[in-house]
């Protein structure tokens, strides 16, 4: 099993009354973070009881509340216990049902989850206010894939392991924006099975979330908008031309995409701007949350041979672990163009301050600053700006901004920096 960082704080907030659900795409591993966790409860003579909305006879359960509430009370009694609902995006209205039960404050604690469907991440949004804590399961990421590969056997200092041993990162490297950080790919040894794995995620995705729950009639068109997506990350797309190339109406084209980012396909990125007049303000750019999947959808899972040519690639990974790192510190990412073409991959932005950020997927001799990012600096005055690379760690100033060249995997570093020190 791979072990997941946010598992510690999934248990931590056992003892809170409030609702612990987790979301994330299908077989992320939520299921999984869900069974160990009662297993750990089950081990410590804790009462328990697991359904799941996929299986039919847990299922009969739900049609009502009191149903529901005369299942667990069968279990539990009066007593307090830990109530494990899978899958509940199955559920009409599952906010609104769940709500029912928690506020007739019984002492039963109530863990969920389901995929990132609309009637879970929307609805239960709106219903569960004040009643819930939502924690977003991602994929497997850089450093937990690290750390399983290597056997858990220096997880208590796995950047010394990572900053001691580079050319087995390359290999890993190599492998993660290959295959991703699915779990069941990442533990699958065969190429050929990973394959396998990949398509019956995509499938499962578009046939359940898609068609299924959120009622798409042109699942054919869907599938298109995602390949294309993939061949355009991290660029600018034109929505009216990409519209018309797949034959949908403008509107449609739009839902299509919100409905990708709410079912944690992809994430979009949307411009930092201050001027109007001489910045880019409409088109975001789109992200893929699991690098495997990207690359299936180009035809490319498992075939990337030379990592070096594939700068968006590169860029989507970093993207991944930027958004990992600084979005609990209350960090929006942003990406900076203008009308003159100057453009900067990234704006980490805190508010009352900037982080600009190159992305250079390439080994780098010399501390050269580009136009575009001394344009952003001499604009805006930020105290940092990172250009991450493959190898240099060096620092520079520009007027009193701190350019730091910094080797990506030094963001992997849990002692970092971070907003705090900015």
């Amino acid at each position: 099993m791979i072990k997941r960082r946010i598992y510690s704080q999934i248990k931590a907030h056992l003892p809170a009354r409030e609702i612990s659900v987790l979301v994330g795409s299908r077989q992320v591993g939520k299921t999984t973070l869900m069974q160990v966790l009662k297993q750990e409860l089950d081990a410590a003579g804790k009462p328990t009881l697991f359904l799941n909305l996929d299986y039919e006879p847990d299922s009969v359960h739900f049609q009502t509340q009191s149903s529901l509430l005369t299942r667990i009370e069968l279990e539990f009694g009066k007593n307090p216990g830990y109530v494990f609902i899978d899958e509940i995006q199955r559920k009409e209205n599952a906010g609104l049902f769940l709500k029912g039960i928690f506020d007739q404050n019984l002492p039963w604690k109530i863990i969920v989850s389901g995929s990132g469907s609309l009637e879970l991440k929307e609805k239960i949004q709106e219903s569960l206010a004040g009643r819930k804590r939502l924690f977003e399961i991602m994929p497997v990421s850089f450093t937990e894939y690290i750390d399983y590969k290597s056997g858990y056997t220096y997880s208590d200092r796995i950047f010394r392991y990572i900053e001691s041993n580079k050319d087995l990162l390359q290999t890993y490297l190599a492998d993660y924006l290959n295959y991703g950080g699915y779990p069941r790919i990442i533990t699958e040894a065969k190429r050929n099975e990973k394959k396998l794995l990949i398509d019956e995620i995509f499938r499962s995705y578009v046939e359940r979330d898609i068609v299924y729950l959120l009622k798409v009639e042109r699942p054919d068109v869907f599938i298109n908008l995602v390949k294309l997506l993939s061949a355009h990350t991290g660029k600018l797309i034109n929505y009216s031309t990409l519209a018309a190339r797949l034959n949908i109406a403008l509107p449609t084209l739009k839902k299509y995409i919100w409905y990708l980012e709410r079912t944690f396909i992809i994430k979009s990125v949307t411009p930092f701007f201050r001027n109007f007049k001489k910045e880019i303000t409409k088109s975001p750019v789109q992200y893929f949350i699991d690098l495997g999947l990207r690359n299936y959808a180009l035809n490319q899972f498992g075939n990337v041979i030379n990592i070096y040519d594939q700068g968006f690639l590169f860029q989507n990974f970093i993207f991944n672990i930027l958004y990992e790192k600084y979005s609990p510190m209350g960090g929006h990412l942003h990406f900076w163009r203008t009308t003159d073409k100057a453009e900067v991959d990234f704006v980490i932005d805190f508010h009352d301050t900037v982080i600009p950020v190159e992305i250079k997927n390439s080994y780098l001799k010399q501390k050269t600053v580009k136009r575009s990012l001394r344009s952003f600096i001499d604009k805006y005055h930020p105290q940092t700006a990172m250009v991450i690379n493959l190898n240099l760690d060096d620092t520079i100033k520009i007027n009193q901004t701190r350019v730091i060249f910094m080797p990506y995997y030094r963001l992997l570093d849990e002692n970092m920096p971070d907003a705090g020190d900015r």
